[in-house]
């Protein structure tokens, strides 16, 4: 059943799946079953296993996605702290200025 996004912006959908990983999965499943006919080779469906379950879709947001996410912020991405002391008096922990 193919559901037609809401707003237009959102991408296509497909039971629990975008309608571009439906597309790779499928890719995935041919090569798949094509290795371990001929080759006896079974890692191609174990990868379009875990790729099928690792892109499932809930509230726009899949497991992939997270894993993204926070390897390019724990790994990548660079974290840039910047500390500075303030004189005494002069900015309160809410960020009003304090006048004396």
């Amino acid at each position: 059943m193919y559901i037609y996004p809401d707003n237009l912006k959102s991408k296509a959908v497909l039971w629990l799946w975008q309608l571009r990983d439906i597309g790779i999965i499928g890719v995935g499943c041919l090569i798949s079953v094509f290795a371990l006919a001929q080759l006896g080779f079974m890692l191609p469906i174990v990868a379009t296993a875990l790729y099928a379950f690792l892109t499932i879709r809930f509230e726009d947001t899949s497991i992939l996605d997270f894993i993204r996410y926070s390897g390019a912020f724990f790994l990548t991405r660079q974290q840039l702290y910047e500390w500075s002391l303030q004189p005494e008096g002069f900015w309160r922990p809410e960020g009003k200025q304090v006048k004396k």
